[in-house]
């Protein structure tokens, strides 16, 4: 019997636009590979059970939100629908990026100083981060993605200001030093039954911040794949990005970002369990280098469709 697979795009995070084109992607892959499929468009949460009638696996494209912090993970798990990729458990400690970082610590894993600040905490935090980080410092969502509401402060005048416009949209404020050095991102995937990191890439842009728009408009920043490393940077590199998604219990694949250091060592920013499949993402750039174009790569992420315990 043929099984119907479902695309999962859209979603009610910040980022639903980025998820539709990740879902429009894959679904066109699918279709070349000859798998019977078809894009389930989600608006909100309430309205996934139903959109989910005739499917028997779920390829997860939504981004952030509910559609990766575990939330569509548990539903699925509970409903007995495979999806590929990590659990429930490991969506939502990769998503809580406070939570990631004292897990990465624990495990001797570089990763920035932080502080974390609600609403009714914000003053006595600021405060904290003023006395305990140095600037200039990196604001954003402790549970947001593709880079939206991220704010570099370069003094304390500033900090106020950053923090009360990432509540306006989000709960919870992670603050951390802006670490002077190189952008890097690498994947992680499956390869015949073994998880692997992919070629490592350097990501250059214009100005201070590799923001929204220099991520997602063509030709705003400049991806080198693979990235101008030594052997020995590049393969100290993958090995801290691999044991942070090991870290974490992420399945399959993702996409680790880091920023390596003028000192030397790769510092972890956090763990993406649902990396961006669109013509701009770094997940199939970096397959690519691999020698696996994206038709594969997608093939390959279906193979983890399977239900996750972690």
């Amino acid at each position: 019997m043929t099984q119907m697979i479902g695309v999962l795009a859209g979603g009610d995070s910040p980022e639903r636009e980025v998820s539709l084109l990740s879902g429009k992607g894959v679904f066109a892959a699918l279709q070349r590979l000859g798998y019977a499929s078809r894009i389930v468009e989600i608006e909100t949460l309430d309205s996934l059970v139903p959109a989910l009638k005739g499917i028997d696996i779920a390829f997860n494209c939504l981004h952030g939100g509910s559609g990766e912090d575990g939330t569509v993970q548990l539903l699925l798990q509970v409903m007995g629908i495979p999806t590929i990729g990590s659990g429930p458990l490991a969506c939502a400690r990769a998503m809580d990026k406070e939570q990631a970082k004292a897990i990465f610590r624990s495990k001797d894993l570089p990763t920035p100083a932080s502080v974390t600040l609600d609403r009714e905490s914000m003053d006595s935090k600021l405060q904290e981060a003023v006395n305990v980080l140095s600037f200039p410092l990196i604001l954003k969502p402790q549970n947001g993605g593709s880079t939206i509401a991220v704010h570099r402060v370069e003094c304390e005048a500033e900090l106020s200001r950053a923090a009360q416009s990432v509540l306006a949209d989000f709960d919870i404020v992670l603050i951390e030093p802006f670490i002077e050095g190189r952008e890097l991102t690498v994947g992680i995937l499956m390869i015949e039954g073994r998880e692997v990191a992919l070629p490592v890439i350097e990501i250059r842009f214009p100005g201070l911040l590799f923001d929204y728009a220099a991520k997602y408009t063509d030709g705003q920043a400049e991806f080198l794949a693979p990235a101008p490393l030594t052997l020995e940077e590049a393969s100290y590199v993958r090995d801290i990005a691999l044991r942070a998604h090991q870290s974490l219990g992420c399945h399959g694949y993702s996409r680790v970002d880091l920023r390596l250091g003028l000192d030397g060592i790769a510092y972890l920013l956090e763990v993406n369990t649902l990396p961006g499949m669109t013509p701009l993402s770094d997940l199939p750039r970096a397959a690519s280098v691999q020698g696996i174009e994206y038709d594969d790569l997608v093939a390959m992420m279906l193979s983890t469709s399977e239900l996750p315990t972690a």
